[in-house]
Formats: C-alpha cells, sequence, structure tokens
C-alpha cells in the first residue's frame, strides 16, 4: 500500500525511458553527467547533471535534493517532463539541471536521518546537516560545472521542500532563488505524522513502514526499499482490526528508528522541537518563493507556516508566497483544474507556472523579466476561483468573526440566550469510530480534502450545525479558531471540527464526475485536536470527568467564499479513522495503550460558550 500522493510518482522516477519529442530533444540537446561531490567529512553525495549542449552563454544551475532517487542511473535519461510536468520549460531556457541523491539514500554514502536537525553553529566538519550539505554540493558545482554562470536556485515539493528549504540557511554566495514548495516543517503539529499531536496513524504508518522510506539501508544502491502491503482493500476495516498501536509497532520491528522514537516521544519535546525546520529560519539570504495547496493532503501545514516563519524571523528576506487550490504537488502537474468533484474554473496550475515560478526563477537565475507583476502574496480563493493578491497573509483588513454553535443544530453569527447549560450530546466509540471518507479505498485518497460530507452528517456521533442561507456572500481569509467547550465522561477526548460550504439544491450533477452536486456539503478544512493537549503540548493533562472545560485551537488558514445562496456548517466529532489514530478516551499513554484501554464516552457540547472564530475579509 502506497497513500502517497500522485506527485510522489513524479519523485520516484524509475521509468522506462519513454520516446516523445520531449525526450528526443533533451537528449540531442543535453549531457548528462554523473559525480560524487564530496562532503566536508568526507562522504559523497551521487548527483547527476545535466549540462546544455550550447555554449554560447553561461547557464544557471537549478538544484534539487531528493531521498526519493535520482534515476534512472547509468547512461538512461532521468525524464524530467514527467519529474516536473513543466520541467521541459526550464530545459529550453538552458537550466543546468542538478539533482542529488541525499545523504544515506539511494546511491549517496553515509546515513540517513528523518529530519536531520539543522546545526547553526557548526564547530568541525563533522558538524553536518542538510544545509552544509546544500553548501558543499552548491561550491562543488559552481567550481566544476563547466559553462555555469555562477547563480544556483534550488526547488522542491514535500520532502524535497524541506531540503529546499535547508539548503536557503546553507549561506552559499552563490544562491539566490529557493522555492520551497508543501515543504515537511514539523511534524508534530501538521506535517506527514501528526497533526496537534494527534498521530496521522494512516500516512505515518505507510510513510515509513508501506512504503518503506525509513527502512536503513546498510550501503549505497539502485534498489527500492523493502515495502509492506496491506492484505486489505478496505484500509478501515485493515486498520481497526490491528488495534492499539502496539500492534503496528510489531508490524515494524525495530529497525524503523523514526517510528520507534515518535513511540517515546508522545509529547512535544526536545526531540520534536530540533526537527522544527523554523528553528534555523533566521537572515536568510536568498529569495524565497514559498508554494502550497488548499487542499494538500500531506503537506499543507508546512507552507503556511514556512512563510509565516520567513516574515517574522528573516523580515529581510525577499519572501513571496503562493497558495493554490491544490492537492499536493498538483501545480506541478497538467491538470490544475478541479479536485474530485469540486472544479475551479480554469487551469490553475499552468497558470502558476506560466506567471509565477517561471519568471520568478529567471529573474533571479538568468537576470531577465522583471517581478512587478508578481505580489508579496498570491493566493486562490476557492467557492468563487479567483486569484487575489496582498500585500501581506494574512490580509490586513479582516475581522475574527466568531459564528455560534446553537440548539436545533442552527449555526448563527450572534449568540442566543439557550442557557449555560444547553448543550448537544454524542458518544463517541472506538470499536466504530467515524470514518474520514464514504467510499471504501486501499489508499488514503487526496479527494478527501474537498469531499462530500453528507456521509459524516448522517452519523449519531457528529454534530451539525448550520446556517440560514447565506444573503451575501462571505469571504474567510487567515485562519480558523475553534473554541470548544466540552465535558467528557472519561478522561481524555479528541475533538475534529470540519468548515463546510453547503452547496444550494438546485445544482446539477457534476458533468464529469456524474456527481449529485446539489445540496453538496464541500470540505473547506479540518484539523484534529488532542483533548489532553488544550493547555501544553508539552505537558498534557487528563479531563475531569463531567467538568466544562474548554478546548481552543488553531485550524489551518482558509481562503474560501461562501457564495450568496449557500450555507456554512460546522461538524464536530471525536473520530477521524483510519486518518488519526483513536483515542482509547483515557488518560492513558497511547502509543503503548492495549487493546482494553479503548472504551466509549459522552461528550457534551455546550452551546453560547462553543464558537468556531473566522477571519473574514472584508
Amino acid at each position: 500500500m502506497k497513500t502517497l500522493s500522485a506527485f510522489l510518482f513524479f519523485l520516484c522516477p524509475i521509468f522506462a525511458f519513454a520516446q516523445n519529442p520531449d525526450s528526443t530533444w533533451f537528449v540531442n540537446n543535453y549531457t548528462k553527467q554523473e559525480v560524487r561531490i564530496p562532503m566536508r567529512d568526507g562522504i559523497k553525495l551521487f548527483t547527476s547533471v545535466y549540462v546544455p549542449n550550447d555554449k554560447s552563454e553561461k547557464h544557471p544551475i537549478l538544484m534539487m535534493r531528493t531521498p526519493y532517487s535520482v534515476g534512472v542511473y547509468g547512461k538512461g535519461y532521468m525524464p524530467l517532463w514527467r519529474y516536473y510536468v513543466y520541467m521541459m520549460n526550464y530545459l529550453r531556457r538552458g537550466y543546468i539541471i542538478v539533482i542529488q541523491d541525499i545523504r544515506g539514500r539511494w546511491m549517496s554514502e553515509g546515513t540517513f536521518e528523518v529530519v536531520r536537525p539543522f546545526i547553526p553553529d557548526k564547530k568541525t566538519n563533522k558538524d553536518i546537516d542538510e544545509a552544509s550539505d546544500t553548501y558543499d554540493s552548491i561550491d562543488w558545482l559552481v567550481k566544476n560545472i563547466d559553462g555555469n554562470n555562477g547563480k544556483v536556485g534550488v526547488v522542491g515539493i514535500s520532502f524535497p521542500g524541506f531540503y529546499a528549504t535547508e539548503a536557503a540557511l546553507s549561506g552559499h554566495p552563490a544562491l539566490k532563488a529557493v522555492s520551497p514548495q508543501a515543504p515537511v516543517t514539523d511534524r508534530f503539529f501538521g506535517d506527514d505524522d501528526h497533526h496537534n499531536g494527534v498521530l496521522f496513524l494512516m500516512d505515518a504508518f505507510d510513510f515509513h513502514v508501506g512504503y518503506g522510506f525509513s527502512q536503513p539501508r546498510p550501503k549505497p544502491t539502485t534498489s527500492p526499499a523493502k515495502t509492506y502491503n496491506i492484505p486489505n482493500y478496505d484500509n478501515y476495516a485493515w486498520y481497526l482490526s490491528m488495534g492499539a498501536l502496539p500492534n503496528f509497532t510489531k508490524v515494524t520491528g525495530d529497525s524503523l528508528a523514526f517510528w520507534s522514537n515518535m513511540m517515546k516521544h508522545p509529547n512535544l519535546d526536545a526531540w520534536w522541537k530540533v526537527r522544527d525546520t523554523r528553528s534555523g529560519i533566521k537572515n536568510v539570504k536568498p529569495a524565497m518563493l514559498v508554494v502550497g495547496g488548499l487542499f494538500d493532503a500531506e503537506d499543507g501545514y508546512g507552507a503556511w507556516h514556512t512563510y509565516q516563519a520567513l516574515v517574522n524571523q528573516s523580515p529581510t528576506t525577499d519572501s513571496k508566497f503562493v497558495m493554490g487550490p491544490w492537492y499536493h504537488g498538483q501545480w506541478a502537474s497538467k491538470d490544475g483544474t478541479h479536485l474530485g468533484n469540486v472544479n475551479f474554473g480554469s487551469n490553475t496550475a499552468d497558470w502558476y507556472q506560466q506567471h509565477i515560478e517561471i519568471p520568478w526563477f529567471d529573474y533571479y537565475l538568468r537576470g531577465i523579466g522583471s517581478l512587478d507583476s508578481i505580489s508579496k502574496a498570491t493566493i486562490f480563493f476557492s467557492g468563487e476561483n479567483q486569484w487575489k493578491t496582498f500585500k501581506q497573509w494574512p490580509p490586513a483588513d479582516i475581522t475574527p468573526t466568531p459564528v455560534y454553535l446553537e440548539p436545533n443544530a442552527k449555526l448563527t453569527f450572534s449568540p442566543t440566550a439557550s442557557g449555560a447549560n444547553s448543550f448537544d450530546t454524542y458518544t463517541s466509540d472506538p470499536s466504530k469510530p467515524v470514518p474520514y471518507t464514504e467510499k471504501v479505498h486501499v489508499n488514503r485518497t487526496r479527494e478527501y480534502m474537498t469531499d462530500d460530507q453528507r456521509f459524516a452528517a448522517r452519523r449519531p456521533d457528529v454534530l451539525v450545525y448550520e446556517t440560514d442561507t447565506l444573503a451575501n456572500d462571505v469571504t474567510l481569509a487567515g485562519p480558523v479558531i475553534a473554541d470548544l467547550m466540552v465535558s467528557i465522561s472519561n478522561t481524555d477526548a479528541d475533538f475534529i471540527v470540519k468548515l463546510i460550504d453547503v452547496l444550494p439544491t438546485d445544482l446539477k450533477d457534476n458533468p464529469v464526475t456524474k456527481y449529485p452536486m446539489a445540496g453538496y456539503q464541500m470540505l473547506v478544512r479540518a484539523e484534529t485536536m488532542r483533548g489532553r493537549y488544550r493547555n501544553s503540548f508539552s505537558k498534557p493533562e487528563a479531563f475531569v470527568p463531567g467538568k466544562p472545560t474548554e478546548v481552543k485551537y488553531t485550524m489551518p488558514d482558509v481562503a474560501h467564499t461562501f457564495k450568496r445562496g449557500h450555507r456554512i456548517m460546522i461538524q464536530v466529532q471525536s473520530s477521524w479513522f483510519p486518518l488519526t489514530d483513536r483515542n482509547p478516551q483515557q488518560f492513558v499513554d497511547i502509543y503503548h495503550a492495549n487493546d482494553s484501554d479503548f472504551v466509549k464516552e459522552t461528550i457534551n457540547i455546550y452551546h453560547d460558550q462553543t464558537k468556531i472564530i473566522l477571519s473574514v475579509l472584508k
């Protein structure tokens, strides 16, 4: 089983060489070199370099560092027209393309570490990190690759996005422009492994175990890691049958260091903090273009927070930000017109490629064009399907606007006097957790980020609140804050809040998917919170059974317009399976819990005292 997005397919390019006009042009106009670049500690990193045959001018270097292989190895050319679908634009502009196996992966020497911590104060040649490896690589390339113009850019999506961020921290003077795209940034708060301390079970297990990403590798190899295939096409049923987390750890064995360490560090501590990429974002020299997707199911956290770290911690850096309506890596694909049943009205991926990224790199690395048309923040607003530009993000003219959960499934902008003890109740049963999507799948879908939520609204363990039909458009531009007042019958619980756009009931079916769009409940944003962390992610606290308690947390930013005639819906639930692991609903060590620790729980959500705070754009 492999739940990584389709874009990861492009990041693992072990493909047969396919003859087509682009590939023929590539081979005829570029020469491939394979080099082993020495690092300061003596380790050598395997690197593929594609150099234009054109000697009439000097060429910039565009570099990608990846844990997913630079193959094809040997004489074959990497199918760059697949790696990034629009890579031919860079090739035809004469860029020198460099792709490198990072330390400890595939054909590079050394020991691999998942999210190697950044070392800000390096004292000896043994103090290495991804930034120092990038520095040493760039230094070698500009000195040894004939025909380069001395300017280097780095780009990467997902894990290569993390390496791009680290490249920006290298400080090499030849590095002029870096674009971290959906960068892995903080694996405790919002990337593949955790969200607010909740284990993102399906992604974490499949990535580290199923895909074999964390498998140890004794020596350089062109062979992929050993994988684990789930023996059931119904992932909900399989993950449920596995039971408590120690049963998953038995499958991993004792060789997966990162999984083992996650199980030892359930709370936010020093082990997690040194792996927060933002800690090193200070005095960044190259220009930065941070890119992400509104509906990125894998690394939706990284782009928002990497950009904010640049603004707050490195204010003199020339930073720009783009957020489109995309799944993970969709901006690098041919088709940016839709996700699942939701259409975006145009090819947003092509627009981004031609109007932002390619001109941006051309400006910094080739010295042509201008950046006058590229704003500080360029954000696509779903719902109205429009790009908007801003001088900052979140915009200056947003108003925090609460909506209140009321009796009779009402959602209002003004609280009513429903009484301090007025609440709705549901029973959370770990043996029958709320699924994250309606259909049966073996892989985690990317479409769930915009899926119809009517299947969940029909469950008794999901509370539903809905506004009246909107008389005017409501545009959100910024974070969503869930401020819940709850009481529970046991000592711990998870809370998932979902923000949903309810479409009118007179719409026609989607012409492509044939899905009934009348009354569609489009998921706009959802996020989970482990209740024990309500006051501190480092020092979890048990609930007092029956005591009203505030659980407040910030959800990822939203850029969406609820159109006139639509409704705004909030759903509240306590499981989201198997996207997230199950909470036993007792204050126990979840990573070492027993199957017998999982119990039912009664949960109350109090009216008036519970509100969802929306960032409304004037």
